[in-house]
């Protein structure tokens, strides 16, 4: 498996090799039709195969979709065989603790701190993303496929920008993913919601009284496409954790009209700025919780330059009831993910974001419980986790309990659980897609604790034993089972 990709086109290569890319060679329309193929791809078995639409209608760019909807090509993005074989290299990462006694084991150390001097992004001075410059009357977003993609959309939505600022005080840089509502050839609405980084950077400027520059790249190696969307902490840079997921540096360009840095191989960029003070509505907009999003006011990008490759990829994706493509980059980050939540709640076995939950409003996770209420403890942690205090319904069970299978959950949540006893309410900030909260970024929240119960917590009885075969019958009826030919 390759481990590095340096660019989306390699990883678009790799794909057609290894048959997971089907070219459309026809012509379709951005508006609906990409969506309606996409869809019905996504919802196939295990997510289909990547689309590559090279006649989309009105654009001569074409159209690359899906190309992270299934687990191998997430895992492929990722320069892995497994999503856990990055989770694993993250889990070693933070194993290191001082500086080992024996020799081998101060060698082992010293090829991972090798390893780390990679990760840190590399400026240059030549870049792919800037053979094309276009400046003025020659800023034209009409030239791009973009689509509209449910019918009740506002119009048409950049749906897979990486959209770079830096926070007015500090400098920080950081890269996020914010749909973008296409206004004109020149202008954008920003929906960086009331918490992300971008929001906040934002915010920052309106205090100065002062406009924020932007840039927003369309297309970009797997790696940094990931981590644009993946839940770093405040202030870390984006481009770290990708140089440590490709095991080799983003290189950088300055842009050519703002002061901020840009991945050299990206395919397509906007450079441009927003005034916080410039508000217009945004949406609807068909999103990933299965409802359009209702018409809000965001700040409008205005573009002053596209930068691009001769013959660029226009990189996209679409949300709406799941599964699609989204679902499969948030099983990533689940997965690598949770060895850093493990550092931080030491008790947490393993977590699912199902679904049906679209990875903001419900988790299911397992705890090797050892103290009475224990499970109120991690809910109440996993609210004080940046984008995890979100999470509408936090469901805690027993290390027994295997969270990614829905039926051993549910058998745990329904016999398990006193409603008046084990139902912990709270009130705080949730993801702004909640439609079901009573006001916008603000509403209820429940830790639903299906673990065992002990006297402490209210139960008086004695808590009954899980139903379980002996080891000792299990092995001697094993030669029976096989000659039953009875898949197990």
């Amino acid at each position: 498996m390759k481990n590095s990709f340096k660019n989306l086109r390699e990883f678009t290569e790799l794909l057609e090799k290894e048959g997971e890319l089907i070219r459309i060679k026809r012509e379709v329309d951005p508006e609906l039709e990409i969506t309606e193929i996409t869809d019905r791809v996504s919802k196939s078995a295990d997510g289909g195969k990547a689309l590559l639409f090279e006649k989309p209608k009105g654009s001569a760019f074409p159209v690359l979709i899906n190309a992270f909807g299934s687990f191998r090509r997430m895992a492929m993005s990722m320069g892995s065989d497994s999503i856990e074989g990055t989770a694993k290299r993250i889990e070693a990462l933070l194993s290191i603790k001082g500086m080992p006694e024996s020799f081998s084991g101060k060698i082992n150390l010293f090829g991972q701190m090798v390893d780390l001097s990679k990760v840190p992004p590399k400026m240059v001075t030549n870049a792919p993303c800037q053979e094309v410059v276009l400046q003025g009357d020659q800023v034209k977003l009409s030239e791009f496929p973009i689509l509209k993609c449910w019918p009740h959309d506002g119009g048409r939505f950049i749906t897979f920008p990486l959209v770079i600022t830096k926070d007015p005080e500090t400098g920080q840089r950081n890269m996020g993913m914010y749909r973008m509502h296409v206004y004109d050839d020149r202008s954008t609405g920003m929906h960086w919601q009331t918490q992300k980084d971008g929001a906040i950077h934002s915010e920052k400027a309106k205090r100065r009284n002062k406009k924020m520059e932007v840039a927003v790249v369309i297309g970009a190696d797997p790696a940094t496409v990931f981590s644009a969307v993946a839940p770093l902490p405040y202030g870390l840079d984006e481009f770290l954790l990708a140089g440590f997921i490709r095991r080799a540096p983003v290189e950088l360009v300055k842009c050519k009209t703002v002061d901020l840095e840009v991945p050299a191989e990206s395919e397509i960029v906007l450079e441009g700025t927003v005034d916080p003070a410039d508000l217009r509505e945004e949406g609807p907009f068909g999103d990933h919780t299965g409802v359009y999003t209702p018409v809000e006011l965001f700040p409008v990008f205005r573009i002053q330059c596209i930068t691009r490759r001769k013959n660029p990829i226009y990189h996209t994706t679409i949300v709406g009831k799941p599964p699609m493509e989204d679902y499969y980059m948030g099983k990533a980050i689940e997965k690598t993910f949770l060895p850093l939540l493990q550092k931080q709640i030491p008790e947490l076995v393993d977590m699912n974001f199902p679904m049906e939950g679209t990875f903001n409003n419900a988790v299911i996770v397992s705890i090797d419980k050892a103290y009475p209420f224990q499970a109120r403890k991690v809910a109440h942690a996993i609210w004080g986790l940046g984008q995890l205090s979100f999470t509408k319904f936090v469901i805690v069970v027993d290390k027994s309990v295997n969270v990614h299978d829905l039926s051993a959950v549910s058998l745990a949540i329904f016999n398990n659980i006193d409603p008046k006893r084990d139902f912990s309410f709270v009130e705080g900030p949730v993801d702004t897609l909640n439609h079901a909260a009573p006001m916008r970024d603000f509403g209820s929240k429940v830790c639903m604790d299906a673990t065992a119960k002990t006297k402490e917590e209210g139960y008086m009885r004695v808590w009954p034993e899980e139903i379980e075969m002996d080891e000792g019958t299990k092995k001697k009826v094993d030669g029976v089972w096989k000659e039953l030919g009875v898949d197990r």
